[in-house]
């Protein structure tokens, strides 16, 4: 068994452990294995141990892994979504986890059209506010929510967000538990379930799960240390 294959056992059965604490099926939590910066065949050794959703944040880097790898798997796309890189984006991956304003979802929406596509999108909230981080402020979230729901083509799951910086994975709950509170209200405002989360990374991912997520992006701890960042606030 390889390393990865290892790493990916472990961590599945952290999230089986974290969703038995607060009374969650595991079956209930998606894990997707981030491959930014990792090779063909570190991903082929995740596919091997049976893993089939992955995250990529750099349209450039992915292409050639998608294009090599089997078209059973499942790509997210975990970075900041540019708008001359929309098309190619919405033809390659199953999800966006990063839909950051409305702008940038009318004219997704209007190539999901062209593409005859309908992508499922997270809108990314800001959380705490951070000039380094795109997302919606909440109340801007709130006022544009119906605009958002209305288009023809995206289909909006749920939230994203990612937290401010802190000492250890419990500095992350508020953060995550205030996610959720975001999610929950607007449901409630709109009747549309939003029904899920994509919250928690290798360092937190536990604590996300216990607070509601149902996606968490986890890289390093599955691959090993990255030899350098690239986007690295997305996991």
């Amino acid at each position: 068994m390889s390393e990865i294959a290892e790493n990916l056992g472990e961590i599945r059965s952290r999230i089986a452990d974290a969703c038995v604490r607060v009374g969650r099926y595991p079956s209930a939590v998606e894990l997707i294995a981030v491959s930014k910066t990792f090779p063909v065949d570190a991903i082929g050794m995740a596919v091997d141990a049976g893993h089939r959703h992955f995250g990529e944040s750099r349209l450039q880097e992915a292409e050639p892994k998608i294009e090599a790898l089997p078209g059973s798997l499942h790509w997210h796309f975990i970075g900041n979504v540019q708008r001359n890189k929309v098309r190619r984006i919405l033809s390659l991956f199953e999800v966006v986890h990063a839909v950051d304003s409305l702008r940038l979802a009318r004219y997704a929406d209007e190539i999901a059209c062209e593409l005859g596509l309908f992508p499922k999108v997270f809108l990314e909230v800001n959380l705490g506010g951070e000039t380094s981080k795109g997302g919606f402020d909440f109340d801007a979230l709130r006022s544009e929510i119906d605009d958002l729901l209305s288009l023809e083509r995206l289909e909006i799951i749920g939230l994203m967000g990612i937290p401010p910086a802190g000492p250890d994975a419990e500095s992350a709950r508020p953060w995550f538990a205030t996610l959720r509170g975001m999610r929950d209200q607007l449901a409630d405002e709109t009747g549309v379930p939003l029904s899920f989360l994509s919250m928690g990374m290798s360092g937190d991912f536990e604590v996300a799960i216990e607070e509601g997520a149902t996606h968490v992006r986890v890289g390093s701890a599955i691959f090993g240390k990255r030899a350098y960042r690239v986007d690295g606030e997305l996991g």
